[in-house]
């Protein structure tokens, strides 16, 4: 289950670990940090107004991850983006996977880049409007 939390960020939000998310050495499986941040992406996604019927989606054309420690079951992760570029049909995050308990906790930190694309594909530049959402969504 996804959470939004109210944290004043605009792009935080919970996940609660599941049983079947843990691999045969007992912790969370690699690939599934990123199904967690995809999931907090297109809740983050929605918040902007980037998801179907709207004209304009985003894709994701850069994702990396460095994993710092181990998640445990059970536990509830925090995945929070924080806005470090607004290109002209582009947004650049820094992601961080922690712990939702203890906030001194990170398991995993990184980067991904959204390109923002019209219904035929192509890459679909800001406008002045849509610039201020952004960077109020990530001002809370």
């Amino acid at each position: 289950m996804t959470q939004v939390v109210d944290s004043g960020a605009g792009a935080t939000f919970d996940i609660a670990v599941r049983w079947g998310d843990l691999d045969a050495m007992n912790h969370v499986n690699n690939t599934v940090y990123f199904r967690y941040i995809e999931e907090a992406r297109v809740q983050l996604m929605m918040k902007l107004g980037m998801v179907p019927p709207s004209p304009r989606t985003g894709v994701l054309a850069h994702a990396s991850l460095d994993f710092l420690r181990s998640i445990l079951y059970p536990a509830t992760v925090r995945i929070v983006h924080k806005l470090l570029k607004v290109g002209g049909s582009s947004i650049e995050l820094e992601v961080f996977v922690g712990d939702a308990n203890q906030a001194d906790v990170i398991y995993a930190r990184g980067r991904c880049v959204l390109v923002s694309i019209n219904p035929q594909g192509g890459s679909q530049p800001w406008t002045e409007d849509e610039r201020k959402q952004i960077h109020s969504v990530f001002q809370g």
